[in-house]
């Protein structure tokens, strides 16, 4: 799965809700033709990522060329089932990105419009939020 191999923070705070709800950075398509364009906040774990790609890859059949436009560098914790309160903060259970409504998730290129809108369309099913397909044309 998509982790990082570094950090600098083992662990993160939570983070507070922010006053921008639309994304202003990654929100127009750099490498392909076609994308798949985030509709919903959420949380992107970095299974629900590979899940998504796998399913794009397998249905392009190997053809044309997919890139992943997010890395999940965020550290969730989390307490073993059935600890009691206190004990400081749990090890990194998984990593995640924050999405946001605009945020283009999957670029591709080099294969037919019907089969990239099939591909995420499929994608689309694995992931927590709305999505939709863009092109360029």
């Amino acid at each position: 799965m998509l982790f990082p191999k570094k950090v600098k923070h083992r662990k993160w705070q939570k983070g507070r809700s922010r006053r921008r709800l639309v994304e202003t950075r990654g929100v127009s398509l750099s490498y392909g033709e076609y994308g798949l364009k985030a509709l919903e906040p959420a949380w992107l774990d970095s299974k629900q990522i590979e899940s998504a790609r796998k399913t794009i890859s397998s249905f392009m059949e190997r053809n044309g060329r997919l890139w992943i436009r997010i890395f999940p560098d965020k550290p969730v914790t989390k307490r073993p089932p059935e600890v009691t309160m206190g004990g400081g903060k749990g090890s990194v259970d998984h990593y995640v990105f924050r999405v946001l409504p605009g945020r283009i998730i999957f670029e591709m290129d080099g294969v037919a419009s019907e089969t990239a809108k099939e591909a995420l369309r499929l994608a689309g099913h694995k992931l927590p939020f709305k999505t939709r397909f863009i092109s360029k044309v």
